[in-house]
């Protein structure tokens, strides 16, 4: 069984911080089977005794929200557990645990709410990342919120989950200016 501490010193070791938003299906596979039982756990609430700590939350979020992208790329169950990770982020910075992590750290925890196709959402996601300086995360949050804003979804997801593609949204995808997720 896997503790917060595990999670944290693998997500954020030197040879893994590279590949964060780089995977290649090796890596894609290694934590698939590195850490698939622990995400089952997460997402059935089992490992719900670490929302205590700020390390537990920040574990949590990461195996909520970034390892199902890993370990489930171009499948439905990749998307499954967003829910639950914006929970336990909503959790973690009303408790205050956000302002307790150094940057880095911090903007993993605030990650779920730019996956989400939520405009709330989204919006929330600007107002943390600017609230925190985090200027390049909030490049990316408001290209995310803009994405959200304009189609109420992501484009890029559509085939993965099954859903029909609006003209407008099949010309962005073709476009240069098309985010592929």
């Amino acid at each position: 069984m896997d503790n917060p501490q595990d999670i944290l010193e693998f997500w954020f070791s030197d040879e893994v911080r590279p590949r964060h938003f780089k995977s290649t299906p090796e890596f894609d596979q290694q934590i698939k089977t590195r850490f698939m039982s622990a995400w089952q756990q997460a997402r059935s609430g089992g490992l719900d005794s670490w929302l205590g700590s700020r390390e537990g939350c920040l574990a949590l979020v990461i195996i909520l929200d970034q390892f199902p992208l890993n370990m489930f790329r171009d499948q439905p169950q990749g998307y499954s557990t967003e829910q639950h990770s914006r929970e336990v982020a909503n959790h973690a910075i009303r408790a205050g645990f956000d302002e307790q992590l150094p940057a880095d750290q911090r903007a993993f925890l605030y990650l779920p709410f730019m996956h989400s196709e939520s405009l709330s959402d989204q919006d929330y996601s600007v107002a943390l990342f600017e609230a925190a300086g985090m200027q390049e995360s909030l490049k990316w949050a408001k290209h995310h919120r803009e994405i959200v804003r304009q189609f109420g979804r992501f484009p890029h997801r559509n085939t993965v989950l099954g859903r029909q593609s609006s003209k407008e949204e099949l010309s962005y995808l073709e476009s240069d200016q098309a985010f592929h997720g």
